[in-house]
Formats: structure tokens, sequence, C-alpha cells
């Protein structure tokens, strides 16, 4: 028998691949991402935060907390996720491996937070609308469960409540009654 073409080929490549056809089939779950592929834990996310204004409307912000950035840590290396204005920079740098590079920026005078362990990934009913912006970028990549803010300020201090509120449940006086 000859191989299928046009629509009976589609047909029979979504039946092979488990999906719904129009006679009525069952779909199959949902495909899994490469963020499902990773191991829990496998990757670390810090949250860097500079006062430079390389722009003029910039300086409407606080001083120290007008830029954010991020430093995504796996097995691999480190990846750094930098929004500029009217692009997005992601790069890969050669480091020797177990290089603290949070503890770099820290010492080049930028204010870092983390780690963080980016949430799993959500599909809502409604797509969330909201300005590109480097807080934007740096909250997709926190996930679900980053807290909501406008300013790189404003996602300094909700972040520092995040890791406040964390210490203060592992403290040794909630472990030892």
């Amino acid at each position: 028998m000859p191989a299928p073409t046009g629509r009976g080929r589609v047909r029979a490549v979504a039946r092979q691949r488990g999906a719904a056809s129009s006679e009525g089939g069952a779909a199959s779950s949902v495909r899994p991402s490469h963020r499902h592929a990773l191991a829990e834990g496998a990757q670390r996310v810090w949250i860097g935060f500079g006062g430079r204004a390389d722009r003029l409307w910039l300086r409407l912000l606080r001083p120290g907390f007008r830029h954010c950035f991020a430093a995504v840590e796996d097995a691999q290396g480190w990846t750094v996720v930098e929004p500029l204005s009217g692009r997005l920079l992601v790069a890969r740098p050669v480091l020797v491996p177990g290089f603290d590079l949070p503890g770099f920026y820290r010492r080049a005078g930028l204010t870092v937070l983390g780690p963080f362990e980016p949430g799993a990934p959500h599909c809502g009913v409604v797509p969330a609308f909201s300005p590109y912006s480097c807080v934007a970028v740096c909250r997709a990549l926190l996930g679900q469960g980053a807290p909501f803010a406008m300013t790189p300020r404003g996602l300094y201090r909700a972040l520092e409540k995040k890791l406040e509120y964390r210490k203060i449940n592992v403290d040794e006086g909630n472990l030892f009654p």
C-alpha cells in the first residue's frame, strides 16, 4: 500500500502522535516541554539590580534600582539574561566550574538576590499582559510564583520579602519546639 499524501498523511501522522482526529478520537496529554525534562532543583536563578541610567527616562527610577537582569545556573554553567533597551541579550559566559557569578556581581557593586528556583510552566486561560521591561523578563524567568512588580525596586522589595519569609520558616525555633 502506498504512503498517504496530502490530508491523509497529516491524519496518519496525527494518529501516530496520539492527537485527536476529525473522527472524534481522544486527545493525548500535553506534550512535555524542555522545562519538564529538567530535574527539580536543576536550575537556580539570581536576580541582579544595577543603578546606571543610560536613558534619560530611567533617572525617574530610584538610584541603584534602575535596571535588573538574571543569572541562571544549571549543570552546564551559567546563562545571563540581560534585557536591554530594544533587545534581549542572552549569553553563556565561559567560566571555570564552581565560579561564583553572584559574588562577582556583588563585588562589582551590584545588588544580587537569590537563589530562587524557577516556577513550573503555567498556561493560563488569559495570557499575562505586561509591557516589555527588564522586570517582566525577570518575572518570567522566576515563573508563576513570581511577585507582581512594575519597577526594579518593587521587584527587589518583593523578592527580599520572599527571602525573609523563607528564613523565618526555617528558623531553629520552628524546627525544635
